[in-house]
């Protein structure tokens, strides 16, 4: 199964945050935020990757997720 837009979405939004700390956050502003972008958030939050709907910060598994997610796009920029 390929990665759909969403999930693109998703993977894109989350190499936003820094894994090595739990004590950064973002926030996707849904005024200036592409409405890609804001889903993906409101997702993430559903499936309990990050903290807020809005953005907010990473839950343990989103920490994880976005290890993950920077060394499969470290690998794919080779």
């Amino acid at each position: 199964m390929p990665f759909s837009q969403e999930h693109l979405a998703e993977l894109n939004l989350l190499t936003l945050f820094e894994s090595q700390s739990q004590q950064a956050g973002i926030k996707v502003h849904s005024h200036e935020a592409a409405p890609e972008t804001v889903a993906a958030a409101e997702r993430l939050h559903k499936k309990g990757l990050i903290t807020q709907a809005d953005g907010g910060y990473l839950t343990s598994l989103g920490s994880e997720t976005v290890e993950y997610t920077q060394k499969l796009l470290g690998i794919l920029s080779n």
